[in-house]
């Protein structure tokens, strides 16, 4: 039994109960406990994702349930990789939160923690209702996040937000509950199994069902047209909590990507049909669309929610594709949105800082009393999203092109990603020129209003802004990396084998032609 597996989920969950028994008046111990707590864990998810290099998958049977009767946590590539990046994304938006944020209320610490944890549980979680059961954790956990702190445009933002995921849960229990019925099983690994062993007459059940979760994800990945709660809630949040939801959408991403190469893959009858009529070219709608809200934008933080929406839908596209080479891509593009989208929620919050009454507006306003620290890191920040050259901004989009080269509407994403790129460019370059470059002086009244960045508050912006540079630095090994995570996941035999043989049951090596026929 590979008990390890379960440490990236039971660490959360006691760090995060523990700081629930502190009291906020010793705020400094939740502090140190949660910093090392996130230390440890970047190490670990690190270490663990080394031990997937060999293409080995991992699985463990909560208390010793074997599969499909049990709880299943399973690591492969994927999941590791996925664990790894909010790993990195918690400790660095963590170290800033430390310093002054998460004394805006009670409990951040708390839920912080269960926010990891419902990230992460639904990151290596081997069955949907389990994965349900994470994406409440998480949900519940960001509602409280949402509204942290309070004000009249938080609460009515997390209103909304909590009105979509309520219909969203509905529609998440009535699709599993579909797909329970007509496979008699909730275990991923045993779905597969079933749903390939399922006569015709079963086929239009399955592909309701499956499309209910597709669209429960969707709503999660923000696919148009379900992507419109995300710029109001994402620009309502306090700057830690905005950048650890970049992560959140990544959440029905992932769900969209594994159910439809595990369960509805080319074995399973339906194939990726159930949803590649849809998922293209929605994708780029919302890719193109996205873009044109990022335009139009206003204010910088739900302008940085539409960037968060278009790069969602290149991704999603590239997805939608389904190959080896364009789900790499997408990959390695995921890794590099997440990271940039949080560290821009965390540098709009040092910039309106130091703009009084003017904000997060986009229109010439104060001068930034740091334009030379705020400036390098917006110009180093926008290359990045942009895809400029040299950074993984630009080597994601690359790679992604470079698959549709040869896909069936490949050349639909060369042109809208291309034209959208380039909007992006302009927008950031808006900002850059009215809010940057230029401003009038602040008046010596006004100066109290003005609050300077430290270094310890710029150091989490400078470190992810290094982490980028490192990925691109690494991306050769890193795009190794991502094809064989890409061949791993369309080849699902191997994490059908790892989750359900029992050594005991099966002392075979391999899954035998009489276990893989079975139907169970």
């Amino acid at each position: 039994m590979n008990n390890w597996i379960v440490i990236p989920i039971v660490l959360p969950l006691v760090t995060g109960l523990i700081c629930a028994l502190i009291p906020n008046s010793k705020i400094a111990l939740q502090r140190t406990l949660a910093l090392a707590s996130s230390a440890f864990y970047v190490a670990f998810s690190f270490w663990m994702l080394s031990q997937t290099f060999s293409g080995e998958i991992f699985s463990y049977a909560m208390g010793n349930w074997s599969a499909p009767f049990g709880i299943t946590v399973v690591v492969d590539r994927l999941a590791a990789l996925m664990v790894t990046l909010t790993s990195v994304v918690a400790f660095l938006v963590l170290t800033y939160a430390v310093q002054g944020t998460d004394k805006r209320g009670p409990y951040f610490h708390f839920l912080y923690q269960f926010q990891v944890l419902g990230i992460t549980g639904a990151f290596m979680t081997g069955d949907l209702f389990n994965l349900f059961v994470f994406f409440e954790i998480l949900l519940l956990s960001s509602y409280n996040l949402l509204v942290y702190s309070g004000g009249k445009k938080r609460i009515k933002a997390g209103i909304h937000y909590v009105a979509l995921n309520l219909v969203g849960s509905a529609l998440f229990l009535i699709g599993v509950s579909t797909l329970y019925g007509v496979t008699g099983s909730l275990n991923m690994a045993d779905m597969a199994l079933s749903v390939a062993a399922l006569g015709p007459e079963d086929q239009a059940i399955l592909q309701a069902g499956g499309l209910i979760l597709m669209v429960v994800f969707a709503l999660k990945a923000a696919l148009l047209p379900l992507y419109l709660w995300l710029p109001s809630v994402y620009g309502a949040a306090t700057a830690p909590v905005a950048a650890l939801f970049a992560i959140l959408t990544k959440v029905g991403v992932y769900a969209i990507l594994r159910t439809s190469t595990l369960i509805f893959g080319p074995e399973a009858g339906v194939g990726a049909d159930l949803i590649e009529p849809y998922l293209f070219p929605l994708a780029l709608m919302t890719l193109f669309f996205g873009m044109v809200g990022a335009m139009g934008s206003r204010r910088m933080r739900p302008m940085i929610g539409y960037l968060i929406i278009s790069s969602l839908g290149s991704m999603l596209a590239s997805i939608g594709l389904f190959s080896q080479e364009s789900i790499s891509g997408a990959v390695y593009y995921m890794v590099h949105s997440t990271l940039i989208m949080g560290l821009f929620f965390l540098l709009v919050e040092r910039i309106s800082l130091q703009r009084g009454p003017f904000t997060d507006e986009i229109r010439v306003g104060w001068k930034l009393s740091q334009p030379g620290l705020l400036g390098l890191l917006f110009f180093g920040a926008a290359v990045a999203a942009a895809g400029l050259p040299p950074l993984s901004g630009f080597l994601g989009k690359l790679l992604m092109l470079q698959a549709a080269i040869t896909e069936p509407g490949g050349f639909w994403l060369w042109v809208v990603l291309l034209l959208t790129s380039l909007l992006g460019l302009v927008a950031l370059s808006r900002v850059g020129t009215e809010v940057i470059w230029k401003g009038g002086e602040v008046p010596p009244a006004k100066q109290d209003q003005i609050e300077r960045t430290s270094a310890l508050q710029a150091a989490p912006l400078v470190a992810i802004l290094a982490v980028l540079a490192t990925y691109s630095a690494l991306a050769g090994p890193i795009t190794e990396f991502t094809d064989a995570l890409a061949a791993q996941l369309l080849n699902p035999e191997q994490y059908i084998e790892a989750v359900m043989v029992d050594p005991v049951i099966f002392p075979d090596t391999g899954m035998s032609d009489e276990f893989l026929t079975k139907d169970h």
